[in-house]
């Protein structure tokens, strides 16, 4: 197993990433084929930011993809929302998605926030 493997947040983009599969997959029609597409992209970005960061071996490499898996996970958040409004997915499936996206941003955040232990819990994010 990769070291990358037991970090608690590629964990969960692993299983968001799997649940986008299937889910997407089983619901798949013509009309929702772009939001599918990017929704896949966004996951998959998510966990391969989180191993290929992990695994370049410096801090600010590994820092700054996880930032870009954090931007990913929040996408992926939000594209899942515009499925359940749009009537893509199922409700349940759109409940378990956003669960588990919440879940990875959430580790995600404290990842990156613990990859920075200077820095002031006061401190405006930088945008």
């Amino acid at each position: 197993m990769y070291a990358y493997q037991r970090l608690e947040a590629w964990k969960r983009a692993h299983s968001g990433l799997m649940l986008t599969l299937k889910a997407t997959d089983a619901a798949y029609h013509p009309r929702s084929r772009a939001l599918f597409d990017q929704l896949k992209r966004a996951a998959i970005s998510v966990e391969a930011n989180i191993a290929e960061g992990y695994a370049l071996g410096t801090v600010p490499l590994y820092k700054r993809h996880v930032r870009i898996a954090l931007g990913s996970a929040a996408e992926a958040e939000c594209l899942t929302r515009v499925a359940r409004e749009a009537g893509y997915l199922p409700l349940p499936v759109v409940r378990e998605l956003e669960a588990t996206f919440g879940k990875t941003l959430a580790t995600l955040s404290g990842l990156f926030k613990s990859l920075h232990p200077l820095r002031r819990k006061s401190a405006a994010p930088r945008l």
